[in-house]
This record gives structure tokens, sequence and C-alpha cells, in this order.
């Protein structure tokens, strides 16, 4: 499938040589390159400093001078960047894993405060850059930009990239940050592109209130659509593969059709014009809490590592090319003549970038923490200085925004879209390989040894990302839910004023079992078949 990639990209890509085999030759040099990178990131896996992002841009950086002095300064990479890679076959399998590992317990325990830092928290950091782009930039020599462009700037650099936090930190150890990081991460993706194309679609010469709230609706309605699309492909592909039973005699059907049901969720999304981010991700978790459990044993390993391993690549060929495209020479000769202004930009929406992220973070985390009671639910100091460090970096997205914005084709030579690419490149490099590492270092001094919180948080049995122990024996719900379960409760009522998450999810469970799991199947509704997930100890999963 990569390899699928790369050639898609190279039909509209600039090569360096002359020979007939060039598509050939840039296709060996880019999937040797992702080989170096899975090797060298494997070495230095437990490098206090290193993850494997920043090194697929140090090899890409290091390539890209390697094909500009051999080119004669000509060119520094291998493809031309193109949004439709980006976003219809890099992106999805992202957020698809993402959502198809993340622990869906956690996640939607923690679903107000993440969609309170995702979309609230966006919209924030949103406008704390935005406005501070206008008032900045308008007094630098930077060239032409308009109210559109301001305001683009706003959406592409509130879109944050959490790949070297989540790497750090253990959903298993620190449930509660990991979905906090993780979840918000998600929504954010989503909201920072909905707010992306918002502006490229209204009319920025009549700004008013009404305009506002055509925004908060138009957004309400994506986001409900995106998820119903989202829940309703996952839904269909646990259907079909319960009635039909494809395992029974090719696991690779099964497998097939996750892989084409989930990639054609996103594909609607987009044809709809919905949040295709959101469907996609959606559809990862329901197919991790319907489809999984109706697939045979073997498809389940399969699918796990198949997923993760799309998602892998993905994301190493993302960094690696932005670290190649880093040097392209035309972008830089454009801004060539004023060095210092760069840094200036760079250094401005690194400063925008910190107290937009500042400006949501705390004050919405004390918000959250009011309506927590427990104190182990409440998000502390020094986990709120974790997530505010895991939305520093840049990544991709910002970077597929910008090119989207400022470029035509790839390519540029006006002088205010030259300096935004670049100081968007300078900002993506500075803060992936910077602040990147100096994640693990502060990770570790802010939350040491969290281990002994894995047995007071964590009660949710294990996820398709754990094969550590056996897949089916550890299914079964622990102990202390089962008594919970069976102890007498307060009145619907009082249960949803003092503890509302706890009375959706209880509520939630009660029809999960009654109607959605015997019709959908999942743990413990599958009914034997010979050779089938459930075997015959079907009443463990009970």
């Amino acid at each position: 499938m990569t390899i699928g990639i790369i050639s898609f990209a190279l039909a509209n890509s600039e090569t360096t040589f002359a020979s007939d085999h060039a598509p050939i030759v840039s296709i060996n040099l880019f999937v040797a390159l992702l080989c170096g990178c899975i090797v060298i990131g494997h070495l230095l896996e437990e490098n206090r400093w290193m993850n494997e992002s920043i090194t697929a841009l140090a090899i890409g950086v290091c390539t890209g001078v390697i094909i500009l002095l051999t080119t004669g300064g000509k060119s520094s990479r291998l493809l031309v960047f193109s949004e439709d890679l980006f976003f219809i076959y890099l992106l999805p399998p992202i957020i698809f894993n993402a959502g198809f590992q993340v622990k869906k317990k956690q996640f939607f325990r923690n679903f107000m405060t993440i969609m309170l830092f995702g979309a609230v928290g966006t919209l924030i950091s949103f406008c704390v850059i935005s406005i501070g782009a206008i008032h900045f930039f308008k007094k630098m020599n930077i060239g032409d930009l308009t109210l559109g462009d301001y305001l683009a700037i706003g959406a592409i650099f509130s879109a944050t990239d959490s790949v070297c936090t989540l790497q750090v930190l253990n959903q298993d150890e620190t449930p509660l940050l990991y979905s906090l990081v993780f979840g918000e991460g998600v929504v954010n993706d989503a909201t920072s592109v909905v707010l992306f194309n918002a502006i490229q679609t209204f009319d920025l010469s009549h700004i008013n209130s009404t305009m506002a709230l055509q925004y908060i609706g138009n957004f309400l309605y994506l986001f409900i659509l995106s998820t119903l699309l989202g829940v309703l492909a996952g839904l269909l592909s646990a259907y079909i593969i319960r009635k039909l039973y494809f395992g029974r005699h090719s696991t690779d059907r099964e497998v097939a059709l996750m892989m084409l049901m989930a990639y054609l969720s996103y594909m609607l999304a987009e044809l709809f014009s919905f949040s295709a981010i959101l469907t996609v991700f959606f559809c990862g978790i329901v197919m991790s809490h319907y489809t999984w459990h109706n697939v045979t044993k073997s498809s389940r390993v399969t699918t796990k590592h198949a997923f993760a391993t799309l998602s892998f690549v993905s994301e190493i060929f993302i960094f690696l090319y932005v670290g190649m495209d880093a040097l392209d020479i035309e972008k830089w000769r454009v801004i060539s003549d004023s060095p210092g202004t760069l840094v200036g930009v760079s250094g401005i929406l690194l400063g925008l970038i910190l107290v937009g992220r500042a400006a949501f973070v705390f004050p919405l985390s004390f918000i959250s923490n009011l309506t927590r009671k427990a104190p182990h639910e409440k998000v502390d100091f020094k986990q709120q200085v974790t997530v505010w460090w895991a939305g520093l970096m840049r990544g991709a997205v910002s970077m597929a925004l910008a090119y989207n914005q400022f470029t035509s084709l790839g390519h540029t030579q006006l002088r205010g879209n030259a300096m935004m690419i670049t100081s968007t490149i300078s900002v993506v490099l500075f803060s992936t390989v910077v602040f990147g590492l100096m994640t693990k270092p502060l990770v570790r001094l802010l939350l040491p040894s969290p281990k002994h919180l894995t047995r007071t948080l964590s009660s949710e049995p294990s996820t398709p990302k754990s094969f550590i122990v056996p897949l089916i024996g550890n299914e079964g719900e622990p102990e202390a839910d089962q008594n919970n379960r069976n102890a007498r409760r307060p009145t619907s009522l009082r249960m949803l004023l003092t503890t509302p998450s706890n009375t959706v999810h209880y509520y939630w469970r009660k029809f999960d079992d009654a109607f959605m799991r015997p019709v959908f199947g999942g743990r413990g509704f599958v009914p034997f078949v010979p050779g089938s997930p459930t075997e015959q100890n079907g009443h463990q999963w009970q």
C-alpha cells in the first residue's frame, strides 16, 4: 500500500533525474529511507531524548541536503507535497488506528473535558493566534496578506501534534492523562480543519454576530453528522461480519472488509463535506467495540497489527517528507533577502502558540476540576503542564493546511505566501525537535513512576492493543464492576446530579447489553459457531 501511495504522489512530482526510470529510482530511494527510519528508530528506542518522529525528521533533512548538493541546488526532495496524498491516503490510517486502540471507558469518562480542550480550547487558541498575527504581522514587511490569510494562520497553528507526547505516555499507567492528551488531539485536528474550511467558505468581508452563530451551528451540525456516519459504518461492518461470518471460510475476507469499511466511512465523509477525521475515529471506536469481537482470533491479531502498521508507516512517511521539504530552495529563495524577518515571524508564531495554549489549558482545567469530586479524577497542576506541553508541537496537519492556503500545487512565488510557508516549516521543525527532545525528560520529571496508578484508575478490560495477556481470558468484567452492578443504586435523577459521567456509562451499558450487542455482536454476545471466536468457553466473556 505504501508503494502505491508513493506511486500516486510521483504522478505529480518534479523529479531530479532525466532517466525514464526516474519514478522507479525515486520509489526505491524513498522506501529505503523508510526502512532506514524504522531501523534507526528501533536502535534509538531507549534513548532518553530521541523518538521516531524526530529521527524521521533528521533523516529527511540529511537526505534533503544530499539531494540538494547532487542536483546543484535545484531540488531537495523526491516527492512534491500533495494535500490529497495527506488527507486521502496518509491521515485515515493514523486516525482510525487511534480510535481502534483507544481505551473507550477512559475516553468517554473524560468526554466533556476532552471536548472542552479539543473544541472550545481550539477556538480560544485560534482567536489568540489570529489576533496576535494581525497585530504583529501588519507592522512587519512580510508581504500582502488578507484577513482570510490571518484567520487561516490561526487555524493552521491551532492544529496540535501530540505524537511525541503520546509515544512517552502509557495509557495503562496514566489513563486519565493519556485519554485527555489523545482525545484532545483528535478533536483538535477535526476542529482545526472545520475552522479552516469555514474560513475559506464564509464571506469574511461582512463579519457579524449572525456569522458567528452560523459557524457554531455549522460546527455542531458537522460534529453530530460526522460522528453518526462513523458509528453507522462501524455498526454495519459488525452486523455484516456477524451475520455472514466470513471467518468460517476465510479470515482474509474479514480483515479486508474491516479495512475497506473503515476507509469507506472516511471517503463518504469527504464526499458529503463532513469532518472525515471524526468519522473514521468513531468508526474505529465502534469497530473495536463490536466488529473486532465478531471475527476469528487470528483475524483479531491480524487486524490489530495491520492497522498499527499502516498508522506507523504513514506517520514516518509524513515526518520524513517534512524533513526533506524543509530545504526546498524555491521557497527560501523568495525570502532570502530578509532572514531576520523570517526569524522574527517564526518567533512570534511560537510565542503565540505558547500563549494560546496556556490561555485555555489552565482555565478549562480549573472548570473541569469543579465537576470532578474524586481527588484522583481531578487534573492536578503537573498534569495540566503536561497537557499544555503536549499541544505545543506542530506537525503534518499544520503543514497540509499551510500548503493548502499559501501554495498552488506545492509552489509559490508571492513573498507573503513564501514567508508563511517557510515560517510554518521552521515552527514545525523547531517545535518537533526542541519540544520533542524535552518531552521525555519533562514527563519523567513531572510524573515519576506512576505505575501505582494502574490498579486504582484503570479497571477497563484489555483493548485490542493489549496482547501481552491472553485475548479472550482477560475480556471478562472486573469483579468490582460486577459487585457494583448488583448493589442497590440511588434514583436515576440523584445519580445523574451527583455522578453524571458514571450514570451515563451505567445506563449505556444496560442499553448496550440489552439491545446493541445481541444485534451487532461484541464481547459475550457472539453465538457459538464451530471454529468461531467464542469457542467453547464463551461464558468467560459474560
